[in-house]
């Protein structure tokens, strides 16, 4: 295998969850670069989508949206590559007591066991192949959980890395690779509008709204957060055939914020 085939995702299917929008939509478009067959699921299709023959409306947090996705995605066989982005936290802010049990069971659908009934519903297919890649994106926030509005989510993130790592484990003899991904803040557009409605809200500037938010995590070595450019490379790097030998690793891509070992 040459240097340029081990960057290459020829002839190798993939699914991208939570893919239209951020970070998700950078990685399909590496891998897409990279030559692999993009099947992506969203919520709700973007208007004149590019591949719509590649899309699965799908709300991947219930039981039914991971029928439909796995249904659809396994017409065409068995899948190499399955990469979990979709997640998020809708918890109202005012600590633990202000999280019922609604909100609770919406942040675990959401970001862990979506990620867990898709992979039943899809690895097996991988390990009758005898290989594949799984990855799933867990957050810095089960490293260092904000108490104020998004505990249920930092907890979620956390067993889904422990689930992560037990799935590695019994996988790999079988040809399975999974690895998980620990983003911290990522400058998406979401991220933007929230600068923007933090600095007019608060009578500041927009370079001033932003610090304030790298201050709220005690600060960010690099000075900035990930490009969603910058969190695609690190996918790509891991699904391909650089990193046959990484198995039940978390990578984290934070710009320094985490500051323990």
């Amino acid at each position: 295998m040459t240097t340029t085939d081990r960057d290459r995702l020829d002839g190798r299917r993939a699914l991208v969850t939570g893919g239209t929008k951020g970070a998700g939509r950078a990685v399909v478009a590496r891998l897409r670069e990279m030559g692999a067959d993009v099947y992506v699921t969203a919520r709700t299709q973007p208007d004149g989508y590019e591949r719509p023959d590649r899309f699965v409306a799908a709300d991947t947090s219930t039981v039914e949206g991971v029928e439909t996705v796995a249904g659809r995605v396994g017409e065409d066989g068995p899948l190499d590559i399955l990469v979990h982005v979709v997640g998020g936290s809708t918890t109202p802010p005012g600590g633990f007591a202000a999280a019922g049990d609604e909100h609770w069971l919406k942040e675990l659908n959401l970001n862990l066991l979506g990620a867990v009934r898709l992979d039943r519903a899809l690895v097996p297919a991988m390990l009758e192949q005898g290989s594949g890649t799984v990855l799933h994106f867990t957050s810095i926030q089960r490293e260092m959980p904000l108490h104020d509005a998004t505990l249920p989510y930092a907890a979620a993130k956390g067993a889904l890395r422990t689930y992560s790592k037990g799935l590695a484990n019994e996988l790999a003899p079988h040809g399975v690779r999974v690895n998980s991904i620990s983003p911290g803040g990522i400058m998406t557009e979401a991220y933007g509008d929230f600068v923007e409605l933090l600095a007019s809200g608060s009578g500041i500037t927009h370079d001033e709204a932003k610090q304030g938010i790298l201050d709220s995590l005690g600060g960010v070595p690099l000075g900035r957060f990930a490009t969603p450019e910058e969190v695609a490379d690190l996918v790509g790097f891991l699904v391909s055939d650089r990193a046959t030998a990484i198995v039940g690793a978390e990578y984290v891509i934070d710009g320094g914020t985490v500051r323990t070992v």
